[in-house]
């Protein structure tokens, strides 16, 4: 009879899988002997495996380049990171290695792309797109890195008053992209994007101000699906509405040669993940050439704006299982050695999943739990997969120590929890190590930042005076 984790495992899914082995009864990820990681630092941790972000990078430049090729389409391909995934530094450093442009947005993206340029990190091949509400502060520092004229920047209008705005404070040759506010998902709660221009007004907007403005060239025009670039009549639907206002704007806009499509590309939550990337870029880039066919007009360069892709699968959580205690009948609490609200706050605020699998102990019995975070709020836990209503872990043995991972959780967790602030309940922010293969390939470890001191706590709310 088979009972055991690993069991269970290989019923469900195809394991192993490419970043998913076993070493014994303990699991690898991308080779990372995590047993060996728990031992040097403890738990609960963070970790980031910095070359998982250049090799999706480098991944997704490849299959634009071979449907490209594959259909003799004539524009290039730009891949450009969203910082607001995850703006620490280890991160832009193993982005920047791999030639891409940056889109901000906010006032303080821009401080942080003015210091990588002193940095030498950012040259005058690269763009920087500015996307988001502007603020007056946003306005004057986008101006301000225009002014500097070390790296093209393309500001995209999101509402009707920034280019005027933008117009006062430079006198540079200014060029422009603009958003389209497109139509939500019919579940939403409402009809159309708060960002960006609606579908009609991008024509008489571009013949208002832009057209006869010799200071400001129309380059781009940016429109993002917030369901993610997926395969169903919805995301098609919107490609083809903006690709026939690309293709309207173009007969009038001779200097527009750009198509931004935004961020969108899925990444990993279940070990039943299955999405085709290649097939989604030949079918995107097919459409654009054949709109441009339809319109009779050259092929735009095409720009991304990934985020999660770029940096969500380089991320993970460690925890320990403190204890259980059993409620009922049915329901068994794993508590963990931390918070699913402070720490992993989507698992809270969007029901986001990730994949969840234990470090140790495969070769055992398991058992169904539901995941407890140390808060006292009754919203921290965790307690389904994507792939079906429960969780299974290797059963509660109190002298066998269990510990668990969540996987892929590399972007806006942090930014979202308040990385280093004050959390819910006092619950610390666990230590952050980020891992590296040196040029042998073998891996280097580094404690990016510990874990969270009650003295820190005490000067952040005023009881201590620094």
């Amino acid at each position: 009879m088979k009972t055991k984790y690993i069991d269970l495992i290989e019923q469900t899914f195809d394991f192993p899988q490419r970043e998913f082995q076993l070493d014994g009864d303990h699991l690898l990820f991308h080779g990372i002997d995590l047993m060996a990681l728990i031992k040097k630092y403890g738990t609960p941790l963070k970790f980031n495996y910095l070359p998982s972000i250049s090799n999706n990078i480098q991944r997704c430049k490849g299959w634009f380049r071979d449907s490209m090729n594959a259909i003799g389409y004539t524009g290039t391909y730009n891949y450009s990171y969203c910082t607001k995934s995850s703006h620490f530094s280890f991160v832009m450093d193993e982005v920047l290695k791999n030639e891409v442009n940056l889109e901000t947005s906010s006032a303080f993206d821009i401080d942080i792309i003015n210091h990588l340029i002193d940095q030498g990190k950012l040259n005058s091949t690269q763009k920087i797109i500015c996307n988001g509400f502007k603020t007056d502060s946003y306005i004057e520092k986008i101006a301000g890195l225009i002014n500097r004229e070390v790296i093209e920047v393309i500001p995209v209008v999101d509402n009707y008053s920034e280019l005027e705005r933008l117009l006062k404070l430079t006198e540079k040759k200014v060029n422009l992209g603009v958003r389209i506010a497109s139509e939500e998902d019919p579940k939403f709660e409402f009809y159309t994007s708060r960002l960006g221009l609606r579908y009609r007004n991008i024509l008489p907007f571009y013949n208002q101000q832009i057209k006869d403005n010799p200071q400001v060239d129309l380059k781009m025009l940016h429109f993002f699906i917030n369901t993610g670039i997926q395969d169903n009549a919805y995301y098609w639907n919107e490609l083809t509405k903006s690709l026939k206002v690309y293709g309207q704007l173009k007969q009038i806009c001779p200097e527009l040669n750009s198509l931004n499509i935004g961020g969108g590309f899925p990444i990993k939550k279940s070990l039943a993940f299955d999405y085709d990337y290649e097939y989604m870029v030949e079918e995107i880039v097919m459409q654009i050439k054949n709109v441009c066919k339809e319109f009779t007009i050259p092929e735009p360069n095409i720009y991304t704006e990934f985020g999660s892709f770029t940096v969500g699968e380089s991320g993970g959580a460690i925890f320990k299982i403190l204890d259980q205690k059993q409620q009922n009948d049915r329901e068994k609490w794993n508590m963990i050695d931390s918070s699913f609200m402070t720490n992993l706050p989507d698992t809270w605020a969007i029901n986001q999943r990730f994949v969840l699998l234990p470090i140790n102990r495969w070769n055992d019995p398991y058992e169904r739990v539901l995941l407890g975070g140390l808060t006292c709020d009754s919203d921290d836990y965790y307690n389904s997969e994507q792939h079906s209503n429960a969780i299974y872990l290797p059963k509660y043995e109190k002298n066998k120590e269990l510990y668990i991972g969540f996987f892929n959780t590399g972007a806006y967790q942090e930014n979202i929890g308040g990385y280093g602030g004050l959390k819910h309940c006092l619950i610390p922010e666990p230590q952050h190590i980020l891992i590296r293969r040196n040029e042998e390939g073998q891996l280097e470890t580094e404690l990016f930042s510990g874990e969270q001191t009650a003295n820190q706590y005490l000067r952040l709310l005023g009881y201590v005076k620094e």
